[in-house]
C-alpha cells in the first residue's frame, strides 16, 4: 500500500470517529445537567429536613426524583462508555485491518439506546419536578386566596 493511500485511509478513520465523539460531547453535557438537577434535589431535601416541615409526599417525590436521576446518570455514563468503545473499535479495526462492523453497530446502537433512555428518565424527573411546583402553587393559592 502506498504512503498516500495509508494517510488517506487513516484520515477516513479519523473522520468516521468524529460522529461518535459528537455523541460523546452531547452525553457529557447531559451528565452535567443531570448532576446539577441531582444537586438541586439534594439541596431541597436538606432544606425541608432542616426546617422540620418535611411533608411525606414531598420527601417521597424527592426520593423518586433522585432515583430517576441516578438512573439517568448511569445510562448516560453507559452511553459515554459505549461511544468510546465505538471510536476505539473504529481505530483498532483500522489498525488491525479487520472487519469490526458488527461491534460498531452494537456499540453505537447501544450508546444511542442508553442516551435515549437517559433522556426519557430526565423527562420523567422533570415532570415530577414540575408537579411539585404546581403542588406548592396550589397550596399557596389555598392559603392566600385572591381578595377580589
Amino acid at each position: 500500500m502506498a504512503a498516500g493511500q495509508t494517510l488517506e485511509a487513516a484520515a477516513h478513520v479519523v473522520q468516521l470517529a468524529l460522529t461518535p465523539i459528537f455523541l460523546l460531547t452531547g452525553v457529557g453535557q447531559l451528565l452535567n445537567v443531570f448532576t446539577t438537577r441531582l444537586a438541586r434535589v439534594a439541596d431541597r431535601t436538606r432544606e425541608i429536613v432542616a426546617k422540620g416541615n418535611a411533608h411525606p409526599q414531598e420527601v417521597g417525590r424527592l426520593r423518586l426524583r433522585s432515583r430517576i436521576l441516578d438512573g439517568a446518570v448511569l445510562l448516560a455514563t453507559a452511553a459515554g462508555i459505549l461511544t468510546c468503545l465505538t471510536a476505539a473499535t473504529l481505530f483498532s479495526g483500522a489498525i488491525r485491518n479487520e472487519d469490526a462492523a458488527s461491534f460498531l453497530f452494537w456499540f453505537f446502537g447501544a450508546a444511542l439506546t442508553c442516551a435515549m433512555l437517559a433522556l426519557a428518565a430526565s423527562a420523567l424527573e422533570t415532570i415530577l419536578s414540575t408537579r411539585s411546583i404546581r403542588d406548592h402553587a396550589d397550596e399557596a393559592e389555598r392559603r392566600f386566596p385572591d381578595q377580589d
